[in-house]
């Protein structure tokens, strides 16, 4: 079966971070022969947060929880599918698998894992070159310090604003400076995270779908 999505603006979103920032999620991710993977150990990395993210003039909001490898997306508003509106997006890198879960349909729709669906989450972005502290900010409630940072990746250079939590080593907020996008992360907590988010919901049925992306127009 093949799955379109008829709201672009998760997946395509993510794409921009990874392609255009050149960032490096939870620790380093590659795509190899065997899939999207991590480079680096990031199981211990667990945490929920607000997820707010910005590109071409519009803002779109979820609940984020993270367990190393996994992440489940609570979309606010939820993302339209051929199959109905999905509430919820779980990202399995283990699995090489994405799930939609349709509540009012107790279907769960599994696509294939791409670097489309791969959070951008490092501090350090890949190809930097350069790093300016500008000084003391805020995120929210969050205390941060805000950088001025420079990358160049194929000969291509690029400048943004980036808010770290400098106690916890946690990228809070990536805006560019050169383009219509920006990404963060609002109250974050670092907190053991329940199994059952990142596993299907009991009694759901699953189907696998290749996921073509909606044309613009």
């Amino acid at each position: 079966m093949v799955f379109r999505s008829s709201r672009p603006g998760w997946s395509r979103l993510l794409s921009v971070f990874l392609f255009a920032t050149f960032l490096l999620p939870l620790s380093e991710v590659r795509a190899s022969g065997q899939g999207v993977r991590a480079t680096r150990d990031s199981g211990d990395l667990e945490f929920s947060a607000r997820l707010t993210w910005r590109t071409n003039g519009k803002t779109s909001h979820a609940q984020l929880f993270v367990k190393g490898g996994r992440y489940r997306i609570e979309h606010r508003g939820g993302v339209k599918t051929d199959m109905g509106y999905a509430t919820v997006t779980i990202v399995r890198l283990d699995k090489q698998q994405v799930w939609y879960i349709l509540s009012q349909r107790r279907l769960v729709m599994a696509v294939p894992l791409t670097l489309d669906y791969v959070l951008p989450l490092a501090v350090t972005l890949d190809g930097e070159i350069s790093r300016s502290r500008i000084g003391d900010a805020m995120v929210g409630e969050q205390q941060a310090t805000l950088y001025e940072v420079v990358v160049d990746r194929h000969d291509h250079r690029e400048t943004y604003y980036q808010w770290v939590d400098e106690t916890r080593q946690l990228l809070l907020k990536l805006v560019s400076l050169d383009r219509d996008w920006s990404v963060e992360y609002g109250r974050v907590v670092l907190s053991k995270q329940p199994e059952y988010f990142f596993e299907t919901p009991l009694g759901y049925r699953t189907f696998q779908a290749t996921e073509k992306q909606a044309d613009e127009g």
